[in-house]
């Protein structure tokens, strides 16, 4: 058997358990393992099984996944986060769909803060639906909304998903954050703009509020709320004029969390404590998956399947463009299935070589592929967010409803997706002024 049949043959083998619900970063490790046994023998496979975990955790890049976590949990168990949705309904309710828009701005923050899409949806859903719900919105768009929304966090840093992206793909992680943000205003935008274009053509699909908010109340809001965006805009601001890296950023961000907390009365041990272990089940899942991972890069590089796969690629066309889609397909397809730190990683090793053949710039190209994950995490069967809605919600809203309302915000995130694809300054004229 060549190396190149045990390559796919491995790589067969780990999508097959994945669909049995074998955790990812197990289900790599293993095909791994064997795989590099077969190529080379068992002594080599467990002389890199066991270095690898080794040098991986001790990366000092990466110590900005549990910092950004921490920062996140913080601000969320300490209910920096609690009066955002008032804030954005007192501000903007007069819109046409406003709670609706609302919503999207809210979820923005709160993912910008997260990190989480899941958290983010998880949260909001609880807050924002039943409200839109008690002023007769159409349960598709009260849920869909949040759904969609709650991906933001994916684009909008800090982001754990760039982070990842920026470590395995070698390139500026700083420049990634400072790339993500327009795209990321952009699709909020987007859902914007469709929320009140669909509000105003048909006004029982979101019934216009009575109220009339006074600047009083809005400011009064606004003294709840300000902490939150003066933190991620702080945190972004010193990565973007270069006073600390992106590592650093994340614990000046904890800390601030926490000192703002401490100002606000809101801290407490349990919530350190609340916060602290949050972080690091999060931090332990996701460093699971990434240690699968690196060992799935020596395996598929030593079977040889990324040089195979960009010369298969670059033979059918040259045309980034065409490459691009392809990626793409495969990306919406997989990601009906696979949840987003899992896909990211799991194609990483595969597609970087093709993409680096092609001569593409690798920070515009991470941006797509973490919009291609955003459109990933609601694109049915198998929409994550969706899912998580519906448990957010209970009977509420129908898991049918849901589907129904994502629909018209997936096709915002693929006008979105080819405005980032057709014009690559959306995503880096900011790092371009770094």
């Amino acid at each position: 058997m060549s190396n190149l049949v045990i390559g796919f043959t491995g790589l067969g083998i780990g999508l097959l358990l994945m669909v049995f619900r074998v955790q990812i970063g197990v289900a790599l490790g293993l095909i791994s393992f064997f795989g590099i046994a077969a190529i080379l023998n068992m002594k080599a496979a467990w002389g890199i099984v066991t270095a690898v975990p080794y040098s991986f955790v001790g990366d000092w890049n990466l110590s900005a996944v549990p910092m950004f976590l921490l920062m996140g949990y913080v601000a969320s168990s300490a209910g920096l986060t609690a009066g955002l949705f008032r804030f954005m309904r007192l501000l903007l309710s007069r819109l046409p769909g406003g709670l609706g828009v609302a919503s999207v701005g809210a979820c923005a923050l709160f993912a910008a803060a997260s990190g989480s899409s899941v958290a983010t949806s998880s949260a909001m859903a609880r807050i924002a639906t039943p409200e839109m719900l008690k002023y007769k919105y159409e349960p598709g768009l009260a849920s869909g909304v949040i759904a969609a929304s709650g991906t933001l966090g994916s684009l909008i840093p800090p982001s754990i998903l760039l982070v990842l992206y920026g470590y395995f793909a070698e390139v500026s992680i700083a420049k990634l954050f400072v790339a993500g943000f327009l795209p990321g205003i952009l699709s909020a935008a987007l859902y914007m703009g469709m929320i009140v274009a669909r509000a105003s053509s048909n006004p029982e699909l979101a019934p216009p509020l009575k109220e009339h908010p006074h600047m009083r109340e809005i400011f009064e809001a606004l003294r709840e709320v300000w902490p939150l965006p003066v933190l991620i805009g702080g945190v972004l601001a010193g990565i973007f004029i270069g006073v600390f890296t992106p590592t650093e950023a994340g614990a000046v961000g904890a800390f601030l969390a926490f000192l703002i907390a401490a100002l606000r009365g809101s801290l407490s041990m349990a919530v350190a404590q609340e916060a602290m272990m949050r972080t690091l089940s999060g931090t332990a899942g996701i460093f699971i998956v990434v240690i699968g991972t690196v060992l799935l890069t020596r395996f598929v590089a030593l079977a040889g399947v990324p040089t195979y796969l960009a010369e298969l690629m670059l033979s059918i066309s040259h045309n980034p463009l065409i490459i691009i889609l392809v990626i793409a397909g495969m990306y919406v397809l997989l990601g009906m299935f696979v949840d987003s730190i899992g896909l990211l990683l799991l194609t990483l090793p595969i597609i970087l070589p093709v993409v680096n053949e092609a001569g593409m710039d690798l920070i515009w190209f991470g941006i797509i592929v973490i919009k291609l994950l955003e459109i990933g995490l609601v694109t049915p069967p198998v929409g994550l967010n969706v899912y998580v809605i519906k448990g957010a919600l209970g009977n509420l809203v129908s898991l049918q409803a849901i589907f129904r309302g994502i629909w018209w915000f997936i096709l915002m995130d693929i006008a979105a997706f080819a405005l980032i694809v057709a014009f690559p300054q959306i995503s880096l004229f900011l790092p371009s002024l770094m």
